[in-house]
Parts: C-alpha cells; sequence; structure tokens
C-alpha cells in the first residue's frame, strides 16, 4: 500500500469531495474497479473526503455520476503540481529531481531491524547475530536470504524456539519466540540419588521411593545424598531405584554492605544542557562544541531514525546528548543511620535472590563499627525445597 501511496505522489494525486446519499455504492464501484481511495474522512452520512490519483480520477468521475454525486477537487497535490509551480525555479527542480532519484535508490536497501518479541535476550545480541548469518543495516533487500538465515539462527541459538522475517518498505522486522529453560529430566527407568542443591539444616525428608540418607536436624552441605536410590530387603539385599521424594530444610542467605560515616553524595541539579548530532549510515556529523561547560555531568544518548512512512527508514540518524550537571556535597551519617542505610541494601539485594517471601522464618543482623564506617551483615534463614535428581553412575 504504502509503495502504491508513493506512487501516486510521484505520478500525482488529488484531494476531492464527494457528496450525495449513494457514497456507499460509489466505494463498492471503486473497489471493484480496483481505485484506491486512501486517507478517507467521512464529515457526514453524505458528505466524503478522500484522496484518489489522477489516472483514477476520470473513472470516479463517471463513478459519481451512475451514483448521483458530485464530486469536486479540494487541492492538487504531488510532483507533476510542484513541478507545474516551480517550473520556472530550475535549481530547485533540479534538487527536487535529486532527492526523488536518492529516495528511489535508498528503497532497495535495509536501513533498520526492528526485533520483536524477546524479553531475556538482548536486542544488540539478536542485532549481531543476524549480522553474522547475513542480515545488516545497508543490504540489499534483494539479496536477502529469509529462509537461509532463519535456518541458521535456529541450529545455532538455543533460546530461539521460533524466528520469523518480514521486510517492510526499508525495514526488516525480526519476530522471535524465546525458548524455555527446562531441566535436565531423568527418564523413571534410569537410577538416580536425591541431592542437595544447597547448604542448610534439615527439617523434613519425605522418602516417596528409595533410602532416606539424612534426618531432621543435620547439617548438610550443597551436593550431599539425601534419598539413595537403592532399597535394602532381608532376602533381596541391595535393589536400585529411580529415588522420589522431598526434602525441607532450614537454607542462609547472606549479604554484607559497607556505609563510610562521611561520604561525597553527587546529585544533579536543574542546569542541563542538549547537543545534537547527525549519522549518516558510518558518518557523524556534530553540531556542538566536544566540551561541556560542565565541570561534572551525566549524559543520557537518545537516537532516533528518520523515516518517510511508518517502515520507510532512512540512513539518517538523529543522535540526541542531554548532559545533566552534577554537584558534590559532603555528607555525615551519624552511626544509627549508617546502620539503617547498611541493612536496607543488604536486605533489598537479598529479597532479590528469593523468590517466596513468605517462606523467610528468621532475620539475622550483625553490626561492625569502626571510626569510619559501618559494615551490616544481614543472614536470610528460609525454608525450602533442596532435592535434585542425580544419575547414578555405575
Amino acid at each position: 500500500m504504502y509503495t502504491q501511496i508513493l506512487k501516486n505522489y510521484l505520478l500525482g494525486y488529488v484531494r476531492v469531495t464527494i457528496e450525495g446519499y449513494f457514497i456507499e455504492r460509489l466505494i463498492n464501484l471503486c473497489v471493484k474497479k480496483g481505485i484506491l481511495l486512501w486517507k478517507s474522512n467521512r464529515k457526514k452520512s453524505t458528505l466524503l473526503e478522500t484522496n484518489v490519483s489522477i489516472q483514477d480520477f476520470k473513472t470516479i468521475v463517471e463513478i459519481a455520476k451512475q451514483t448521483k454525486c458530485r464530486i469536486k477537487i479540494k487541492q492538487k497535490k504531488g510532483l507533476p503540481f510542484v513541478f507545474h509551480k516551480y517550473k520556472k525555479r530550475k535549481i530547485f527542480f533540479i534538487f527536487l529531481c535529486f532527492i526523488v532519484v536518492g529516495i528511489l535508490f535508498l528503497s532497495n536497501f535495509v536501513w533498520n531491524i526492528e526485533i520483536i518479541g524477546n524479553s531475556t535476550i538482548p536486542t544488540e545480541e539478536i542485532i549481531q547475530s543476524l549480522k553474522e548469518e547475513g542480515l545488516r543495516i545497508g543490504i540489499i533487500k534483494n539479496k536477502i536470504d529469509s529462509k537461509s538465515i532463519i535456518n541458521k539462527m535456529r541450529l545455532n541459538r538455543n533460546d530461539l524456539a521460533w524466528i520469523g522475517m518480514e521486510v517492510k518498505g526499508t525495514n526488516v522486522i525480526v519476530k522471535i519466540v524465546e525458548a524455555d529453560k527446562k531441566p535436565d529430566i531423568i527418564p523413571e527407568d534410569e537410577y538416580c540419588n536425591i541431592v542437595a542443591t544447597k547448604s542448610g539444616r534439615i527439617v523434613k525428608v519425605n522418602a516417596v521411593n528409595g533410602t532416606p540418607l539424612v534426618k531432621e536436624g543435620d547439617i548438610i552441605k550443597e551436593g550431599t545424598p539425601l534419598i539413595g536410590g537403592w532399597l535394602e530387603g532381608k532376602y533381596t539385599g541391595t535393589r536400585y531405584v529411580h529415588a522420589n521424594g522431598s526434602v525441607q530444610a532450614k537454607v542462609w542467605y547472606e549479604e554484607k554492605e559497607k556505609i563510610e560515616l562521611k561520604q561525597v553524595i553527587t546529585s544533579k541539579t536543574q542546569s542541563k544542557e542538549t547537543k545534537y548530532s547527525v549519522r549518516i549510515n558510518n558518518f557523524t556529523i556534530n553540531f556542538y562544541k566536544t566540551l561541556s561547560k560542565f565541570q561534572k555531568y551525566d549524559t543520557i544518548e537518545e537516537n532516533k531514525k528518520l523515516k518517510l512512512f511508518s517502515d520507510f527508514y532512512l540512513p539518517i540518524e538523529i543522535l540526541k546528548k542531554t548532559n545533566y550537571e552534577l554537584v558534590e556535597q559532603e555528607k555525615t551519617y551519624t552511626k544509627e543511620e549508617a546502620k539503617e542505610i547498611a541493612s536496607n541494601q543488604a536486605k533489598m539485594r537479598l529479597e532479590n535472590q528469593i523468590k517466596e517471601k513468605e517462606n523467610i522464618l528468621n532475620t539475622y543482623i550483625n553490626y561492625q563499627e569502626t571510626e569510619n564506617y559501618i559494615e551490616a551483615q544481614v543472614i536470610y534463614e528460609v525454608l525450602e525445597e533442596i532435592g535434585t535428581k542425580e544419575k547414578i553412575v555405575f
């Protein structure tokens, strides 16, 4: 559709108003005859405003007569009308021709790659993988072998469950579905033990199949066998089995945080400066002085690619760099303030490691005090399932 609209712009089109009681019939006849109407706006039930190409204008006038509608030209748009308006300005005309030819030339290349569907895999990583397989910015669209790239991506990356590609304008849309990471599963017909995934103190052992090797109160380390993959019988002797069951234990998570009593705090002021540059493919033009007027500052960069339509990107990128002024101030904490800050920061990191907060049984906090700093040691005691299956190797 965008290609057709671009073609109509090059050949010329008109903005018309159509008035009558049979506008729906007129639209149906236009669709039947393959006449493209775009940017249509139904202002009243009897009034329609739309665009139509110069080539189709005579046909739509005849259709308007058949449907007893009145048609009127509101605006004339497109290159033919622009040329007519500026026909005496030769330099402008030549410059405009260069622009049109340049746009048509650039439309044969890929100037943007859009990744959709990734949540854990970084976009830059996917783009790099695509580049290694042959899809990169600046490649001619006719040289893109979609099937080959997709097959290679599937073979080389285990974290992709599905990948699809679509070329729109100068934009390539790559849609992916990330693969779920599945744990290694030991088949039921193979012998295995249940071993500890973490160190801790045993709370409960429930052996459905196999021999319990630990009991309540035992302190174990990571890798310790918890339920053995065998059974002892008085008459049958030792018989190997696929161990099943659950083991609960108290495990401990620990984090330390040190807070200096005297610190230099950096904060932003209201002052900022914005600098712009233009990147044309790999060539960058800066419109600012290299040095900042601030002694200390924090920089945030934003990039925006230029495009004519939603999927017609150009190899031109506007770079915006914003520098925020930073000032430094000395701050002195009391020991109580430092203790609170240190313990809160340590707790925050611990809670990011624990999925089920309701299983936290106890919290222990120890402080080390000196003249210069406070160090907090925070320990969470958590009730968890700690068993995992491990194949028995003979």
